[in-house]
């Protein structure tokens, strides 16, 4: 295997890795999402509550300062997330770049080969030729 090919195949581990990062990174935030969805939903379902309980209402007011305290930390780690993710999309992106540029030097490199190979045989076939016409003489 040539050291083209080894660049090419660690190249493209990097890239998965960084997929599965990206992949893991926004399953995360989903999850965070979710989380800050259903405490919208929890916040609605205490107010309707202390709407109907008197009781509730007493302690509804600490509930919702706590919510929201709840909320802002859901919130503060979906940005944090999204900042994550968009770093892990920039290093994706390099890494494709990269590998590209690698597939690219070791096709340039097949290609000159490929031209050495075929200007050798130009060269023989010209020899045996000049051969030929030197032993018919």
């Amino acid at each position: 295997m040539s050291w083209a090919q080894s660049l090419i195949r660690l190249s493209t581990y990097e890239v998965e890795v960084l997929q599965k990062r990206l992949s893991e990174i926004a399953d995360a935030r989903a999850a965070v999402e979710v989380k800050r969805a259903l405490l919208d939903a929890e916040g609605e379902a205490e107010a309707l509550n202390a709407r109907d309980d008197a009781e509730a209402g007493w302690c509804h007011i600490a509930f919702m300062d706590a919510l929201r305290v709840r909320k802002a930390q859901a919130d503060a780690h979906i940005a944090l997330l999204k900042q994550e993710e968009e770093g892990a999309r920039d290093a994706l992106n390099q890494a494709f770049e990269t590998q590209k540029k690698y597939e690219q030097v070791a096709e340039n490199i097949q290609l000159t080969e490929r031209k050495e190979v075929a200007r050798r045989e130009i060269a023989m076939l010209d020899d045996l030729g000049l051969r030929r016409v030197a032993n018919s003489r």
